[in-house]
């Protein structure tokens, strides 16, 4: 007897428009493994994040090709992408837009909008931490909302829109550490780690020869609006729902069964946590070309979303406990 879903039947899509949704994303993420070798799990988290309507927050030095990455993303995937660099003095209308004044044919001024670069389908913010907390705190509303507030007035932003941002988790010098609040907007939080010996050969090779690998357009952008519609409606097993609660409930403090977690933890992860975990496992399901999502994703994608919603206490850190070992038995209770 097959598990009972726990979504309603009606929304459940016909399979027909999930085979040809997943013939498109595995073909968008072949392309954009053709020009990002040796970093397949950041590819698929990155594609996930995008497929369930997220932001992802890239964490890596320098050097990993993450810029190229949201370029590529941009490219395959059909969207109107930018780049901000972001730096100490950096101001919300540099991100935003501005009003100015203008004098009509007819004599007369009026005030007409300029808009900033978030008006895009794929902002990267390259190294956000580096804007001031006024600066941050203006995407914010951007990233929560789908749109921005210039002089009293709210102008949409396109859709979709996506901010894929970067964070360099070694120098911390001159930088500003995003809030929980914001950092609860990511859906997920992609570590980006060195690639293996064959991996960074094969970059090697295929980057410094006469013609470097380029991305090549797969979807547009009105294909990935219906995927992630899809994602949206794909059906979800009882013991998929029961794990992610399980999960996410265990790493409060204060309420959990494991010691760790009510020891080590200042703060566990909210309930945005599980809805992140709904959209991920039901993307990341799609994109590996299965028809449901499996307590395996939720396994897979646990360090991901919880990493950053989770934080260990001053004691804890003082005695070099591990945020991630925390995770691994938070996972060991949904084996």
């Amino acid at each position: 007897m097959s598990e009972p879903a726990a979504t309603p039947p009606d929304g459940v899509p016909s399979l027909k428009d999930i085979e040809i949704a997943q013939a498109a994303i595995q073909g968008a993420r072949a392309a954009v493994e053709d020009v990002i070798l040796g970093q397949s799990a950041v590819v698929e988290q990155a594609l996930t994040a995008l497929l369930a309507g997220g932001h992802g927050l890239l964490v890596g030095v320098p050097g990993l090709a993450k810029t190229r990455l949201v370029h590529a993303l941009g490219v395959v995937l059909g969207l109107d992408d930018r780049r901000v660099q972001f730096t100490p003095d950096l101001m919300p209308a540099d991100i935003l837009g501005s009003e100015v004044l203008e004098e009509g044919a007819d004599g007369r001024r009026r005030f007409r909008f300029l808009p900033g670069p978030v008006f895009c389908q794929l902002l990267m913010a390259d190294e956000i931490n580096r804007a001031s907390p006024r600066t941050q705190s203006a995407l914010l509303q951007a990233m929560q909302e789908g749109r921005v507030s210039v002089a009293g007035q709210a102008h949409p932003l396109p859709h979709p829109f996506h901010v894929l941002a970067t964070q360099n988790p070694i120098e911390q010098e001159g930088t500003y550490p995003l809030p929980e609040a914001q950092l609860d907007r990511f859906l997920l939080m992609i570590r980006v780690d060195y690639p293996d010996r064959a991996a960074e050969r094969d970059m090697l090779i295929a980057t410094t020869g006469p013609a470097p690998p380029q991305p090549r357009p797969c979807l547009a952008a009105g294909e990935l609006a219906r995927a992630q519609a899809l994602v949206r409606r794909l059906p979800v097993g009882e013991q998929v729902v029961e794990a992610i609660l399980t999960l996410v409930r265990a790493g409060r403090p204060g309420d959990s069964p494991l010691e760790a977690v009510n020891r080590d933890l200042a703060w566990g992860p909210g309930p945005r946590a599980s809805q992140a975990l709904m959209l991920a496992v039901r993307a990341r399901a799609l994109l590996a070309g299965r028809l449901a999502p499996s307590v395996d994703d939720v396994r897979a994608l646990a360090g991901p979303v919880l990493r950053h919603r989770m934080a260990l206490d001053y004691a804890a850190r003082a005695e070099g406990a591990s945020l991630e070992a925390v995770i691994d038995q938070l996972t060991d209770l949904i084996a």
